[in-house]
Parts: structure tokens; C-alpha cells; sequence
């Protein structure tokens, strides 16, 4: 597994390197694919945590903690930006946690919390079932049913068949990447840079 890591991270950077290419979407994805080299076990629990730049412990994480970890690697908290947007707009927040105020612990550390902050300071995009409208640095978000919603992130790299780009997330199994893009209901999808 760490080989064929190494090998698609370097084949990842000469591409990158070769094509000049080094803007804020190239360096999301290659924040996610390195994510994917970190044993992390699906943690679902409430922590304390810093604030602001806090992070559950590392060998922990849900889908969530995998968009925040990407983004945190190229300058972005979203710890902060999501807490700081529900400070003073609450009211646009969903209630399903029955919260009176914003928690800085968790609050962004929760999909449909994730969806309306992308949605307010980023880029909504279509859903669709055309696989290249999905590219690298989109963030895709699912209904898995039963209440049951998930995140993951798209990364510049190809399914074996050449027709999808893959998903970096979690979803049980750690910080993973895979070829799911359409394995689930979509329900949202954005682009978010600062």
C-alpha cells in the first residue's frame, strides 16, 4: 500500500511539475491523496478540541475530518471559517443536533453544516450523472440513507477505466481513496477556495 502511494504521489508531483502546474485545486488534491497515507480509524465521537486550527487525534477521523484536513494543508481552517459564519448566522444553520449556539468542537465536523457554509462562501455546482462534470478539488457530499449523509473530496487521479476522477474520504474504512463517485445518492456538490 505505501508503495503504490509513493509511486501514484510522485507520478501525481511530476505531472504537476512538468505541466507547471501548482494552483490552490493541484495542491488540494494532492493534500487529500496524502491523507490517504495516515492510518486513521472512523471515530465518530465528540472532542475537545483547540481552537482555532484543532483537530480530533490524528489516528481519528470521520468524512468530515478529511475535507477539514485537506483544506487545513493548503492555509484554509475551516474550524474557523464554519464557526465564525455560524456566529453570526445561526439562524442559517440546520438545528438536527438541537444546539441553541454554535459549538466550535463540532459544528464543522458535520456534513450538513459543511453544505450550507460551501454552498454561502463557495461555488454550488449541478448534480449530474456525467462524470466529467465532477474534477479535481470538487467536494462531493451523499445520502446514504437513513439520515445518514457523507463527504469526500475529488482528487486529480482516474478510476481504472479512465472515466472517473477518484473520491479521497472516509467512510468506514479510514482516509481511503477510491473509485465511488456515483455508489451513492449525490446531494451536493461544490467548490470552495478562499
Amino acid at each position: 500500500m505505501k508503495k503504490t502511494f509513493i509511486f501514484i504521489l510522485f507520478i501525481y508531483t511530476a505531472i504537476s511539475f512538468a505541466t507547471g502546474q501548482n494552483t490552490f485545486i493541484d495542491r488540494l488534491s494532492k493534500a487529500s491523496i496524502e491523507l490517504t497515507n495516515q492510518n486513521v480509524g472512523y471515530d465518530s465521537g465528540y472532542f475537545i478540541i483547540p481552537y482555532p486550527n484543532g483537530d480530533v487525534p490524528a489516528d481519528k477521523g470521520v468524512c468530515t475530518d478529511v475535507v477539514i484536513r485537506a483544506y487545513r494543508k493548503t492555509g484554509i481552517d475551516l474550524q474557523k471559517e464554519v464557526h465564525e459564519d455560524m456566529k453570526n448566522n445561526f439562524d442559517l444553520y440546520p438545528k438536527n443536533w438541537g444546539l441553541s449556539r454554535p459549538d466550535k468542537n463540532i459544528d464543522h465536523r458535520r456534513v450538513p453544516n459543511l453544505m450550507v457554509f460551501f454552498a454561502r462562501y463557495g461555488k454550488v455546482k449541478a448534480i449530474t450523472t456525467k462524470p466529467e462534470d465532477y474534477v479535481s478539488g470538487d467536494i462531493v457530499c451523499w445520502n446514504l440513507g437513513g439520515g445518514t449523509t457523507h463527504i469526500g473530496i475529488v482528487v486529480n487521479l482516474k478510476s481504472k477505466d479512465g472515466n472517473r476522477n477518484m473520491i479521497v474520504h472516509n467512510i468506514g474504512g479510514g482516509q481511503v481513496l477510491e473509485d465511488c463517485l456515483f455508489d451513492y445518492k449525490i446531494i451536493g456538490h461544490y467548490s470552495y477556495e478562499k
